[in-house]
């Protein structure tokens, strides 16, 4: 089940003009709002999943000072709200859109002033936007990443860090090809809350390892839980990871001149060159992130973060290789969409509908409900 990317702007309406009479009706649409990026995809379905035919995102930072006073800043609310209309324009341009679904994930989830953003992006947009919970974000997560499970591994290990938590999700394959979440754990933290919390530009040894100590600990009881050490040992579970910080790790480890999502979605990394990846990140400090084609300076500070939370995985469980994920909510939530789509019922809805795992959020078309300076150690020991 592969996903088709065209290498296409946002700016016309070609990429319906490939698609027939039936698909054109059907074009759907998706937004993650997470605390790091707006992202925006419209798609529509092909017989085993979808084609991509527009996509747009921009790194907004809508949680940056949250972990201060838990309130989204009117200068994140302006960046933000300039990049929906951005995504309102896209999806006026390719209107009637059968069926959508525009999720925010934890800067808006920890806002106290979330309501008041939600109101002004409906006002100054149109769009309507729902705050998902941890476990909805983590399960939209692993349906997005179903085409690179390895059917013959029966269970995987999704984590997806996000700006500002990091969901990591537990799934297993049955014998007839559904998949289902067995369990799900969430980190109160993800790389601009620690960013932030360590602002130093190139982060001490010290915070990092602050870091890597913390999420063992918050880890501990996941893992007895479902015996994942054992099991990753015994080669049982599928790694796969999703976030900016694992595509730079698989662009790092691939030398590549500048970011090719196809070179780099599906590949898998073994542990070592995993650990050569971040330590080449160290290395080039921060204004070597910030010139580095496929970091560059609005992501220097975030790598960092995220590495430190891969690193903690990796010395946490016995990992041999993580397969890199360049897809994630969105692609959840198309998925989903599609699946639930009765009007639809060829063999999109069949194929996903045997690996889509447990009960899904509501979406229903176009009707939607509601990714510092303080001690440093206090952020980490306090948000659990």
């Amino acid at each position: 089940m592969n996903t088709q990317w065209p290498h296409k702007t946002y700016e016309n309406r070609k990429g319906l003009a490939r698609l027939d009479d039936e698909q054109a009706r059907l074009v759907y649409a998706a937004i993650d709002l997470g605390t790091t990026s707006c992202r925006l995809v419209i798609a529509s379905p092909t017989p085993t999943s979808f084609q991509v035919i527009e996509t747009f995102s921009k790194v907004t930072r809508l949680g940056e000072g949250i972990i201060q006073d838990n309130e989204l800043s009117k200068y994140a609310i302006r960046r933000t709200v300039a990049a929906l209309k951005v995504c309102a324009g896209v999806i006026n341009e390719y209107s009637p859109i059968f069926r959508s679904r525009f999720v925010a994930t934890a800067a808006c989830r920890r806002a106290k002033n979330c309501k008041e953003f939600m109101d002004i992006v409906k006002r100054e947009t149109g769009l309507s936007i729902e705050t998902i919970s941890s476990k909805e974000e983590a399960r939209l997560a692993v349906v997005g990443c179903i085409p690179l499970l390895n059917r013959c591994i029966k269970r995987t290990l999704i984590f997806d860090i996000g700006g500002g938590s990091t969901e990591i999700s537990l799934a297993r394959i049955t014998n007839t090809g559904k998949t289902f979440v067995e369990g799900f754990v969430s980190l109160p933290y993800g790389v601009v809350t620690i960013s932030e919390a360590f602002p130093s530009k190139d982060m001490t040894d010290l915070a990092y390892n602050t870091i890597i100590e913390r999420t063992h600990k918050i880890l501990k009881e996941f893992d007895a839980k479902h015996h994942i050490y054992e099991a990753i040992a015994k080669q049982e579970i599928q790694i796969i990871g999703t976030s900016g910080t694992v595509t730079v790790l698989g662009a790092v480890h691939l030398n590549l001149p500048r970011y090719n999502r196809s070179a780099v979605d599906g590949i898998s990394i073994s542990k070592r060159d995993i650990a050569r990846a971040i330590n080449k990140i160290k290395v080039m400090g921060d204004e070597g992130r910030k010139k580095h084609p496929c970091i560059g300076a609005q992501k220097a500070d975030l790598t960092i973060a995220g590495c430190a939370i891969i690193e903690a995985l990796c010395s946490l469980w016995p990992i041999s290789e993580i397969t890199v994920a360049d897809r994630g909510i969105r692609e959840g939530i198309l998925l989903d969409l599609m699946h639930r789509n009765q009007k639809y019922p060829n063999k999109v809805q069949k194929n996903v509908a045997r690996r889509l795992p447990f009960g899904r959020g509501r979406a229903n078309s176009h009707k939607h409900g509601g990714d510092s300076h303080r001690k440093k150690v206090n952020f980490i020991n306090n948000r659990t």
